[in-house]
C-alpha cells in the first residue's frame, strides 16, 4: 500500500509535510536538513578555498550564505526561470547558468560576509557550488536512505 493511500485511510487528515516525508520519521528530516544545510556550508568554504573570486571570511558567515542561498533559490529561482522561459529554451537551457550566477551574485551582495568578485566569479562559484551541492545530496541520500514500506 503506498503511504498517501494509508494516509487517505487514516482517521486523521495528512498534512502536507505529511505527503512529503512519507515514511520518515520526524527526526530522521530534521537531521537530514541540519546535514546537508552543514554540508552546503563547507561547501561555500571549499569553493572560497579554491576560486579566489569568492569570499568567505567563516564557517559562521557561511552558514549564513547557505541559508540565503538556498532561500533565495528556493523562492525566487521559480519565478526568474519562468520569466525568462524562451531565452532558456533558445540557449538549450544553458541560460540557467546565468541564473544560478544571478543567485549567488544576490546573496552576496545582501550579505556583509560573503563576496563575489564580478559576475564572472559567481558563474563559475555557483557552477562549483552546484556541483558540490549535487555531490551532498547523493551523499545525504546514501546516509539517511528512506524507509522501506513493510506490508
Amino acid at each position: 500500500m503506498t503511504s498517501l493511500a494509508r494516509l487517505l485511510r487514516s482517521k486523521s487528515s495528512p498534512c502536507v509535510s505529511d505527503l512529503h516525508r512519507q515514511n520518515e520519521p520526524q527526526y530522521a528530516y530534521e537531521m537530514k536538513v541540519l546535514a546537508r544545510w552543514l554540508l552546503l556550508a563547507a561547501a561555500l568554504l571549499l569553493v572560497a578555498n579554491f576560486y579566489p573570486g569568492v569570499s568567505v571570511p567563516g564557517f559562521g558567515s557561511a552558514l549564513i550564505a547557505a541559508l540565503v542561498l538556498g532561500l533565495f533559490n528556493t523562492l525566487l529561482r521559480p519565478l526568474l526561470v519562468l520569466l525568462t522561459l524562451p531565452v532558456t529554451l533558445i540557449t538549450l537551457g544553458l541560460f540557467l547558468f546565468v541564473i544560478n550566477a544571478a543567485m549567488f551574485y544576490a546573496a552576496a551582495y545582501v550579505l556583509e560576509g560573503f563576496g563575489v568578485s564580478s559576475f564572472g566569479a559567481a558563474l563559475v562559484g555557483s557552477i562549483l557550488y552546484s556541483a558540490c551541492g549535487m555531490v551532498i545530496d547523493v551523499a545525504i541520500e546514501r546516509f539517511f536512505p528512506p524507509e522501506t514500506e513493510i506490508e
